[in-house]
């Protein structure tokens, strides 16, 4: 089969869209968050992790932000692939954005715990034994961050590599920030 300009320019739009799917994730997870700040009675971000907004009452809004991120962020990895697939490369930097992509997905069928008084009714403190969802919720949010602060490390070679010193001073620094 031949590949047209049609059919060629079908792809490419494809691909674009998949990349916008990167743009959105990061940012969409993170309105969703603040939003829930000021709905959720008794969360305080001072001292509640961001996971315990997926339990008790609306705690369906955190889940599915948490699916939705990781479903955005592993059609950007696939975009990224689609956009690298013919350079060097090219397959180990999608890798990881698709171990975050898995992790947040992770973080939203397994639960956290409930802790630090949250819910509301939730005595203070963390539970005296972990329960095996809160492990494997903590696992996912280990998976996706890890592979998050790699893939900024991967990607800023990658520019570096190329000669775009800006992006790989953007990449660099962002891998860098990303575990604090």
């Amino acid at each position: 089969m031949q590949i047209t300009k049609k059919n060629r320019s079908a792809t490419e739009q494809q691909t674009a869209g998949l990349l916008v799917c990167g743009l959105l994730f990061g940012p969409l997870f993170y309105i969703i968050v603040i939003s829930q700040l000021f709905t959720r009675p008794g969360f305080d971000i001072r001292r509640h992790p961001l996971s315990l907004l997926s339990l008790g009452e609306g705690g369906w809004v955190q889940t599915a932000n948490f699916y939705v991120t990781g479903i955005l962020a592993l059609l950007f990895a696939l975009g990224i692939w689609r956009a690298l697939r013919s350079s060097r490369g090219a397959l180990i930097g999608p890798i990881f954005i698709a171990l975050y992509a898995i992790g947040m997905i992770m973080a939203g069928l397994f639960p956290a715990d409930p802790a630090f008084g949250f819910p509301p009714g939730t005595p203070d403190g963390i539970l005296p034994e972990m329960s095996q969802h809160a492990a494997m919720h903590g696992m996912g949010f280990f998976v996706a961050f890890t592979a998050l602060t790699i893939a900024c490390f991967v990607f800023a070679w990658r520019f570096f590599r190329r000669g775009e010193r800006g992006w790989g001073v953007y990449s660099l620094v962002t891998g860098i920030v990303t575990p604090l």
